[in-house]
């Protein structure tokens, strides 16, 4: 299946331009010097430290990381925004940039497909869920069935398109006298065919409610999805495949302080596992060094021994794969050519729902974090 890219995904929808990937469930074969394979380049001595014998391969990460079934696509924004010019956009000049297609990171920061506030204005989506997880900054959510939500501080989002959901993702910078760093995972986790069309909605995990806490000494885990280390992330949505425990689908970032290690434990057989290893200079499993920046596979159902002697962040994503055909363009996932013309035509007909608001950008103002409903109920972190 051909990888999404964040670009791509929130380009105009056009329906006479349709290119369809399909992946039957197999891993994505990779290739170039880059690629480390245990299997292909070095025999595992007999007396293997703890992990390294389940080292598929390892290879560098690329933008937008690089993921297998049930994950269709995974981004790590991480923007050191400045302060906040009073109406939410920053306090520097944005002159150079290429306002509505900005990712060349001028300054150490994007200002993405906004044209006075950074991020994601108006796009649509079909067919999967987007996982939102938020290590800090804020987000402002609107979408086509009028709900809205300004989250983040370690919130996460899971917003099931099912058949069809149309929503804007601004980053609002509300500090005016501090710089407003920006940083999350944005992760794509495909919707088995059944569920494709199911109704669309989002589910919010306040911070509070995301278990982040020492699983051993000197390691942080930050749990958006699944059991480990004996404690739980919120219940999925219902029409997730993550919704199952029996799928073991796992998201978590870990965080390695120096010197600090952590015996992962092994999920089931047939589950698929990667960690991103983003941010630190050193890393090993077992005795393996790992290099800085890199996609590591791994056999889902052995444990690995994580260590660091001057400390590492990872990210993990695991699942048993759904295993169907995946057709795809930009913003729509479906299982056939036919399903994504046919999303196509939906979305040109009524764009799904319409759009109640006023601009392609909505902000929602000075207010703190909160979620407005398309019912009118509203909730606010505990």
């Amino acid at each position: 299946m051909k990888k999404i890219s964040r670009r791509q995904v929130l380009q105009t929808v056009a329906a006479s331009s349709v290119a369809i990937g399909c992946d039957a469930g197999r891993p994505r074969p990779t290739g170039g010097q880059d690629r480390l394979s245990t299997a292909e380049t070095e025999e595992a001595p007999v007396n293997t430290s703890v992990g390294e014998q389940a080292i598929i391969d390892i290879e560098p990460l690329r933008t937008p990381w690089q993921t297998e079934d049930p994950f269709l696509f995974c981004m790590h924004h991480l923007d050191q925004y400045p302060e906040g010019n009073g109406r939410f956009g920053p306090v520097a000049s944005l002159a150079g940039r290429q306002l509505g297609q900005d990712f060349a990171n001028r300054d150490g920061w994007n200002m993405y497909h906004g044209r006075t506030v950074p991020g994601f204005p108006r796009h649509p989506h079909r067919g999967f869920e987007t996982v939102t997880f938020v290590r800090q900054g804020l987000l402002d959510h609107s979408d086509s069935l009028g709900a809205t939500a300004r989250y983040g501080e370690g919130d996460v989002q899971w917003l099931t398109a099912g058949r069809g959901i149309s929503h804007a993702e601004m980053f609002p910078l509300v500090k005016e006298d501090a710089n407003n760093p920006l940083e999350l995972f944005q992760i794509w986790l495909n919707l088995p065919a059944a569920r494709k069309m199911a109704d669309p909605r989002f589910a919010m995990f306040w911070s509070d409610d995301v278990p982040k806490f020492e699983a051993a000494e000197g390691v942080r885990l930050n749990i958006a999805a699944g059991e480990f280390a004996g404690r739980g992330a919120p219940t999925p949505p219902e029409d997730s495949w993550a919704r199952d425990p029996q799928n073991e689908v796992g998201i978590v970032s870990i965080a390695l302080a120096p010197r600090a290690e952590y015996r992962l434990v092994g999920a089931s057989r047939g589950v698929r596992r990667a960690l991103y290893f983003f941010e630190g200079s050193e890393l090993k499993i077992g005795s393996r060094e790992i290099p800085p920046r890199s996609r590591i596979r791994v056999a889902g159902d052995q444990e690995l021994m994580l260590s660091s002697e001057n400390g590492a962040e990872l990210l993990l994503l695991q699942g048993k794969p759904i295993g169907e055909p995946v057709a795809h363009h930009g913003p729509f996932v479906m299982n056939t050519r036919a399903e994504l013309m046919q999303a196509f035509r939906d979305y040109q007909r009524d764009e799904f729902g319409g759009w109640p608001w006023d601009s392609a950008e909505p902000l929602h103002g000075s207010r703190g974090r909160f979620a407005l409903r398309p019912d009118g109920t509203e909730e606010t972190p505990s």
